[in-house]
């Protein structure tokens, strides 16, 4: 490691950046998984990895630079051979006549420096980059997984030998990884198999496959997943880690037969993915300050709510990480633990050994908890035991299927609460979606045409949520992307949240207990000052952060 240990706690804690508490137990952490210090700090919430490189910059009086936001002379980065760029962690992605710039992960590596200087013949401009930067830009090494693939297959002969199956499987979790994806899909069709990634929350063509090749490689994802590879008429589920570079990631794995084949779904779960906080996930400034709130409350249930896929669970997560101190002591139920918490008791849920949602959150309330995290309200079984734990002085998170927040109050009641228990033990509600980020390099804006503004006009929400600005549609500017090498043409790179969050006031609390409609406690909230999840997207795409499209296909559908 380039900055001792000692020079990174005095740069971190004694400008009040983290705490001394929160430093040794990153420092822990990394020692027990064998990491490096400034990854336990980033996986653990602790600080950005921006901000963390931008500080071990400013000490070591060097450039810093992330490179996922700069557009890359893709001949000069390839004057670097990937194999050396790999094992020494350096990207070259721009040059003069004179010289040309290349960014470190460590930036004190002089046999690199001199080798660079040889191969260039030019003055070699030093940047410091973060690991995680370094592993965003090495897909512009690679061709397409198409390519890779066909690469492997030498001929038409369906027989690869085991290295090559390997390698198959290594190229297609590696490019998931690299692109982003939360899910590898490898679906069988009439006379091969099609893979697929979700990229950004929707799914992309990737390449296909033989039938008679693919066969090998689920029979390879099979036996990382200790599953039966005998096996072809039942549905499996499994497990495997995989690493690249310095990051593991917790591959999770179903097979179901269909009618062509078998079907595989492959979840990644990254450690990258943990390195959130409640700023950076979306939350507006007033909406944060509603959460940082609600979560001082010592007991009560706290709901976030959404389809599947809208992030429900990370907001629950980085919740936790906010309350996860020494005082406190935080058990969960999940299913499955999708990001280990250092300092939280988890329970995975498994059927095979009859442990429920509900009977493990019967042991956890056993446990002397003060926080308990339920990972999902499924029936009325698990909803009675935590409205009962949040009576009884806990403060319980959990998260439920429903379209906003309150239809969320009506779910509950519809499992069978009683709705003056509903009333007396709910304390807010996090309602919400995710959309895409437009991609920063090639955002532009423009204003609504003519079809566009009729359209707009003549949505009642959408006007009066200008009305209430006093602003005029046709006046407002709104952002695009045309699609880059950055983003791989989509024009959005990443997702956000947004969010709606319903406080329960003293007058929302009467509507439930008098069984008012989902309507009624929604126009409610607007009233008291709720901002919808439609009126938080709309913000968003004012502000440049996504499109009007984006916002109105999440919010809509």
């Amino acid at each position: 490691m380039f900055l001792e240990i000692s020079k990174l706690k005095e740069i971190l804690i004694k400008p009040g950046y983290i705490k001394e508490v929160d430093f040794l137990l990153a420092l822990k952490n990394s020692k027990s998984k064998n990491i490096k210090i400034n990854k336990s700090l980033v996986d653990l919430g602790f600080i950005k990895d921006e901000e963390l490189g931008q500080l071990i910059a400013q000490e070591l009086k060097l450039s810093f630079i992330n490179l996922r936001n700069e557009k890359i002379n893709e001949k000069t980065f390839k004057k670097i051979p990937e194999l050396v760029a790999r094992s020494k962690k350096v990207i070259a992605f721009s040059e003069d006549k004179d010289s040309v710039k290349v960014a470190f992960v460590d930036p004190y590596d002089l046999e690199l420096e001199n080798f660079l200087k040889t191969k260039f013949q030019k003055k070699i401009k030093i940047y410091l980059m973060t690991n995680n930067d370094f592993l965003g830009v090495l897909k512009f090494y690679k061709g397409s997984l198409k390519e890779e693939i066909k690469d492997v297959f030498q001929s038409e002969d369906s027989n690869l030998d085991e290295s090559e199956i390997i390698k198959l499987v290594d190229i297609i979790i590696e490019h998931a990884f690299l692109s982003a994806a939360s899910d590898i899909h490898i679906e069988p069709h009439l006379k091969m198999y099609v893979i697929r990634f979700r990229i950004d929350g929707l799914m992309h063509v990737m390449s296909e496959i033989p039938k008679e090749k693919a066969e090998l490689i689920i029979s390879r994802i099979k036996i990382l997943s200790k599953m039966r590879i005998d096996e072809h008429q039942r549905a499996q589920d499994g497990k495997f880690r995989y690493k690249i570079e310095d990051n593991s990631i917790d591959i999770r794995v179903s097979i179901i037969p269909v009618n062509e084949g078998e079907n595989i779904v492959m979840r990644l779960l990254t450690d990258v993915s943990g390195a959130l906080d409640l700023d950076s996930i979306g939350l507006s400034r007033k909406n944060y300050e509603k959460i940082q709130k609600i979560i001082k409350d010592p007991h009560g249930l706290v709901v976030s709510s959404g389809p599947t896929g809208s992030g429900k669970t990370t907001t629950i997560y980085e919740i936790l990480k906010i309350l996860n101190t020494e005082q406190v002591h935080i058990s969960s139920i999940e299913d499955p633990v999708e990001y280990n918490l250092e300092g939280v008791s988890q329970i995975q849920v498994n059927p095979k050994v009859d442990l429920t949602f509900a009977k493990g959150l019967r042991a956890i309330v056993r446990q002397d908890p003060d926080i308990i995290m339920v990972g999902e309200i499924r029936d009325i079984e698990t909803a009675k035991i935590a409205v009962n734990s949040a009576m009884t002085g806990h403060l319980v998170l959990s998260t439920m299927h429903a379209n906003d927040a309150a239809t969320t109050i009506n779910r509950l009641l519809d499992m069978g609460i009683e709705a003056y228990l509903v009333s007396s033990t709910v304390n807010a509600i996090v309602a919400q979606r995710l959309v895409r980020r437009l991609c920063e390099k090639c955002r532009y804006s423009y204003h609504l045409n003519d079809d566009e503004l009729f359209a707009m006009k003549s949505d009642n929400v959408i006007r009066s949520y200008f009305e209430k600005k006093n602003k005029k549609i046709e006046d407002i500017t709104f952002y695009k992307s045309k699609g880059c090498k950055i983003c791989a043409g989509s024009g959005y790179k990443g997702r956000v949240g947004v969010y709606e969050i319903m406080e329960l006031s003293s007058a929302i609390k009467e509507l439930i207990v008098s069984h008012a409609s989902a309507d009624e406690i929604n126009r409610k909230a607007l009233s008291e000052g709720m901002i919808s999840i439609l009126e938080d997207g709309l913000d968003k795409a004012v502000n440049g952060v996504t499109s009007i499209d984006e916002v109105l296909r999440v919010t809509k559908t």
